[in-house]
């Protein structure tokens, strides 16, 4: 329930701005001066603030409402600020706003008018702090998982090259091999690295919520929509929007998604009125969109609008040289998280990880190395404490080659013996949602519960 505090030397408006406000289910503070203003906003939090532009002290000219705003856009300046006078002028009008007033009503008010600007307001509020969010997460994008590698150096600088353009960039690559990574690295060094970084979990979003999602809807569109919401592609706009999981998205969806790859053009739900965005695309997918065509699964055309550079991750196993490279950092910055610096890993514990498959890859290394940290009563990690003696006499008496699919089986079987069975946490482990995990054990033909140790 948002906060209103009413600042105003007369009694019978301050009641009636609350009246009207509480009406439509505000709460609201009342202060008669500045002075008491400052103090309830320094002991209460207040969503917003309808302010006098006169008080006793000046009653005509507004100096001692302009003086007081100028200080609460100093010291409370998250707050929106909406002014209200009974001398309205232009003159007025344009120096609130200059001095950041969110809007301005003239005394006596329409109640209809003044819930209708508070509103207004707030969610103005709301859109900008949901902004500012994604703003603090783009500045926070790390890419640990390409650290010192010497087999990515040549993938990263193809990365950099594309990244400088606004080319549409396909990323592939098993799960835990580090997609989401790559992508937040290609915004880093692109030229829109100051806007926001979106991410979006395809696989993670319900059918029937996807357009709600990311096209946005307004209020009253359908039973739920209480309020007007931004979508992810007005997010992202003029920023990167990164759908991971690309492969997932249903056919029915398909079109939907090619039409705002093609022209930039959308329709929010519930709205006539054809939005634009300016967002560049990023995906991410550990399918086979090839073989998804074949089967009439996936667009060809909307698979040549996401893939104008193709980036492939290679799976762990495939460069054995970066596993010591990675586990040292990992180590180092586990480590460091648990408070027990100085860790090292023991000689047959590093041949023990070269020889590793690594089914899970970037993600399981960190896993592995992050529970022996946690486990061990040693500084030296053996291969019991990283629990890769096991494993690694499983995978001795297997064929040392198998299909995309056989290892995508084996780690989900690995995972759920090693999780006894908890689909969530094994899912979670793997880098899959609820729905894509229950996707694959249906397609594998797996029963949990018969994984259980």
């Amino acid at each position: 329930m948002s906060v209103i505090l009413v600042i105003d030397d007369q009694v019978d408006v301050r009641m009636s701005a609350s009246i009207a406000l509480a009406n439509h289910g505000f709460t609201c503070l009342e202060a008669d001066s500045p002075h008491q203003g400052v103090k309830q906003l320094k002991s209460q939090h207040v969503d917003l603030i309808l302010l006098d532009m006169n008080f006793s002290l000046d009653t005509t000219s507004g100096d001692e409402g302009l003086n007081f705003l100028r200080l609460l856009k100093e010291q409370f300046s998250q707050i929106p600020v909406v002014m209200m006078t009974g001398w309205a002028s232009v003159d007025i009008a344009v120096q609130t706003m200059q001095l950041g007033a969110a809007d301005f009503i003239e005394k006596p008010w329409k109640n209809t008018r003044l819930v209708s600007i508070v509103k207004q307001q707030l969610q103005s509020a709301e859109l900008h702090q949901e902004n500012a969010r994604y703003t603090a997460l783009n500045h926070s994008v790390h890419v640990e998982g390409f650290v010192s590698s010497p087999e990515m150096s040549s993938l990263l600088r193809k990365a950099q090259r594309a990244a400088m353009s606004d080319a549409n960039i396909l990323i592939t690559g098993e799960n835990g091999t580090g997609k989401s990574l790559l992508a937040k690295y290609i915004h880093q060094h692109s030229a829109r690295a100051d806007n926001r970084f979106v991410s979006v979990n395809m696989g993670a979003i319900p059918e029937s919520l996807f357009e709600s999602e990311l096209f946005g809807h307004k209020k009253g569109a359908f039973t739920d929509a209480k309020e007007n919401r931004l979508g992810r592609f007005d997010i992202a706009s003029k920023g990167t929007l990164f759908l991971d999981e690309i492969g997932t998205l249903p056919q029915a969806l398909q079109a939907k998604m090619l039409r705002v790859l093609e022209t930039g053009e959308y329709e929010i739900v519930g709205s006539s009125h054809t939005s634009q965005t300016d967002a560049r695309i990023l995906s991410a997918t550990n399918a086979d969109l090839d073989a998804l065509i074949a089967k009439d699964n996936f667009r060809r055309d909307l698979l040549f609008r996401l893939n104008t550079v193709e980036l492939h991750i290679p799976p762990l196993r495939e460069r054995p040289d970066d596993i010591l490279i990675l586990a040292k950092h990992m180590l180092a910055k586990h480590a460091q998280k648990y408070k027990r610096e100085g860790m090292s890993l023991a000689t047959e514990a590093k041949a023990a990880m070269v020889k590793h498959t690594w089914l899970g890859n970037v993600r399981e290394l960190s896993h592995c190395i992050e529970r022996a940290v946690i486990m061990s009563d040693d500084n030296c990690l053996d291969t019991l404490s990283l629990g890769l003696s096991q494993y690694n006499a499983q995978q001795a008496t297997s064929s040392p080659l198998m299909t995309l699919e056989e290892s995508e089986k084996q780690a989900i079987i690995q995972a759920l013996r090693y999780y006894d069975g908890n689909v969530m946490v094994a899912g979670e482990y793997l880098g899959l949602s609820k729905s894509a995990f229950y996707r694959r054990l249906e397609k594998f033909d797996l029963d949990p519960k018969e994984l259980e140790k």
